[in-house]
């Protein structure tokens, strides 16, 4: 109970504090000149984004970029020491792969399982169409830590002889296989790949929600013309629909890749960046709280933030083109 009393007044204090903030600026610029009034006002409501803007987000990056050239402590200048550990300590270099295949692979199967669900429920009849959609999406309401949870159960292993609670093993020791630790097999990083599995699950709807409004807003008009001149369904979906809607599907495309730059969540439930399952930003934890390697945690996250804005610049200027169209 104290803790509901506790979140509900940091609501209301917040969100009341802000309402009063912002209605006291306002009376004050109210009260002057009607040629200041109009030019102060727009600062005057933006001014307390950008200080807790510059507070919270550009001051922590400045001193992060700052401390990444000091030693383990923050105390002396070590110059570029981190960045080489960074870009030469084996461990890294692994968690950097881990990342590089979930590039590739999260992105590509979530906007196509999202694409191939937009496309077959507009199919449906309505009823059918909003039920399937429901159950696709519905994992975006679970939080990257409860997926987690739900997952582990799943690929949960018991001793050959006892009862597997693990769905995985459950089914494969019905089919006559024997029971597998799925978190913790050699062959080729194949349990990167099972942890993969949990975030295409939860960005599938993601994807399939944006795919499927683009879709619905491809012209009747250039469909049916395909369709007169002949055209197959398989043909008008590749050579119709798909060339009218890239914009979105890189849109999509794009921030999956950068939410897999940021994943720590599940990683660090499933197998705590064991069994060659590290990413970037679970190794940064570790180099920060375990290590307590303060420069070197520094580093990744300067390297982290460099790889990601390109894809950002990308992403906004593909979503401008968007609005632009």
């Amino acid at each position: 109970m104290a803790r509901i009393l506790n979140g509900v007044l940091a609501i209301v204090v917040g969100v009341g504090g802000a309402v009063v903030l912002y209605w006291l600026l306002n009376t004050m610029v109210e009260r002057l000149p009607s040629k200041w009034e109009h030019r102060i006002k727009p600062y005057v409501f933006i001014g307390p984004a950008i200080a807790v803007l510059t507070l919270f987000l550009v001051y922590p990056a400045i001193r992060t970029f700052y401390v990444s050239f000091l030693d383990a402590r923050s105390v002396n200048f070590v110059g570029v020491s981190n960045y080489q550990v960074v870009f030469t300590d084996p461990d890294i270099r692994s968690a950097v792969f881990n990342n590089i295949l979930w590039i590739i692979f999260v992105p590509t199967f979530s906007v196509a399982i999202g694409l191939a669900v937009a496309v077959l429920s507009d199919r449906l009849t309505p009823l059918w169409e909003k039920v399937s959609k429901s159950v696709i999406f519905m994992p975006m309401a679970i939080s990257m830590v409860g997926a987690s949870t739900i997952w582990l159960f799943i690929y949960t292993w018991r001793p050959p002889g006892t009862a597997q609670i693990g769905l995985l093993n459950g089914i494969w020791t019905a089919l006559g296989g024997q029971p597998q630790t799925w978190l913790n097999i050699t062959s080729a990083r194949l349990n990167s790949f099972l942890l993969m599995v949990i975030l295409i699950w939860l960005q599938a709807g993601f994807a399939m929600v944006l795919l499927s409004a683009a879709i619905k807003n491809v012209p009747e008009e250039t469909l049916e013309a395909a369709r007169i001149d002949g055209a197959s369904e398989l043909q008008i979906f590749w050579r119709v629909t798909v060339p009218q809607i890239r914009s979105t599907i890189v849109v999509v495309t794009t921030t999956i890749v950068i939410l897999v730059l940021k994943v720590f969540d599940i990683v660090y439930v499933m197998t705590g960046g064991r069994f060659e399952t590290d990413l970037i930003a679970v190794r940064f934890i570790r180099e920060l709280f375990q290590f307590r390697e303060f420069g070197r945690a520094a580093a990744i996250v300067v390297v982290l933030i460099i790889a990601t804005i390109p894809i950002m610049v990308f992403n906004i200027k593909q979503f401008r083109e968007q609005e632009a169209q």
